[in-house]
């Protein structure tokens, strides 16, 4: 705005000032500004994360035959990502099925044989050295069965291992691996996130630090939303370079378009103070002018310029500098803009 203008408006407003009128005889309604505890917040920028985002790694070594998704696929939980050539995993099901079928043959023949030699023992047909050694015999056996059938879950666990399944639903962010290359236990596959479960990574001052362990409100603000979170997790130390601390708040909702990465408003109540607040239909705006017409003890109507704070929840609207608590201000800003106008014009 030029200074030409700003005179002119200056001007406006002494004139305008000057005009008075009975209090009773005023064509709109009003209202007393009043001074009310408004809490206090501040706002921090804030980005959204995933709570479940992992690299899914190699269980084993082999020869990658298939990739079935890639940047941006949407997986299904369970589904199979990647496939293994599993060539010498199913030949080592095989050879442990077969040493479990003869471990179980084995138990069988010599249960039969340690059941006889029981009975024989107590007519006291066989000696008690010939027992025991039938009784050790069929132990031993018996603890080879249990070691076939160790062999074969593990067994049956590498094959598994040949086909990679995504832990949760959600979107595939890298592919790290490709058709035909060999991968090594531990090596990185595919990298991903879910989309079912948001929260926001916000780093505060420390001078907040201890207001909101006391359990401050918070509010995430996004598209023009007060997105209400859930839980907030306070870390217990500070950023040794910015002296911050991160606050985690999970988000209870997940409105379109929000992404991991993505940046949001974290609004934290950090306090209450005294501030004069009037209605919202009472501000009036003019460009870059924000006021409202105060009718004096006299019936004196002027137009004033003001500083609005935040709109409160009842629809009231804080303000800042320009305005005392007791002052009467016009509702209707229009009507008073008209009056005011007619009145300045000689016409009462």
């Amino acid at each position: 705005m030029s200074s030409l203008s700003k005179l002119t408006i200056a001007a406006a407003l002494v004139l305008l000032a000057a005009t008075k009128t009975g209090a009773a005889e005023l064509p709109f309604a009003t209202q007393t500004a009043t001074a009310a505890p408004v809490v206090r917040t501040s706002n921090f920028d804030g980005i959204v994360e995933a709570v479940n985002q992992s690299t899914v790694s190699a269980q084993i070594s082999g020869r990658i035959m298939e990739v079935r998704f890639d940047v941006d696929d949407v997986v299904e939980q369970g589904q199979i990502i990647i496939r293994f050539d599993d060539t010498r995993q199913r030949a080592s099901l095989r050879r442990a099925e077969a040493a479990l079928s003869e471990a179980r043959a084995r138990v069988s023949e010599l249960a039969t044989e340690f059941d006889r030699a029981r009975k024989l023992l107590a007519q006291g047909t066989i000696p008690k050295a010939r027992f025991d050694a039938v009784k050790a015999d069929f132990d031993a056996a018996r603890s080879r069965l249990d070691a076939a059938r160790a062999d074969r879950v593990q067994a049956g666990e590498q094959l598994a291992y040949t086909q990679v399944r995504a832990p949760y639903g959600g979107v595939v962010t890298k592919r790290h691996v490709e058709i035909g290359e060999v991968a090594s236990a531990g090596q990185a596959l595919m990298t991903g996130f879910s989309l079912d479960t948001l929260r926001v990574r916000v780093d505060v001052p420390q001078q907040y630090a201890e207001t909101l362990r006391r359990g401050a409100r918070a509010a995430i603000v996004f598209g023009g939303r007060r997105l209400k979170p859930g839980a907030l997790t306070i870390f217990p130390y500070a950023s040794a370079s910015s002296s911050t601390f991160r606050v985690r708040a999970s988000l209870t909702e997940k409105p379109d378009g929000l992404y991991p990465g993505m940046l949001v408003k974290v609004s934290f109540e950090t306090g209450r103070q005294e501030q004069v607040t009037i209605a919202r239909e009472a501000v009036a705006y003019r460009g870059e002018l924000v006021a409202v017409y105060v009718v004096g003890e006299n019936g004196a109507v002027s137009l004033r310029q003001i500083r609005p704070g935040r709109e409160l929840p009842d629809g009231r609207i804080a303000v800042l500098a320009g305005l005392k608590a007791g002052e009467t201000v016009a509702l209707d800003p229009v009507a008073a803009g008209i009056y005011l106008k007619t009145a300045a014009n000689g016409r009462p």
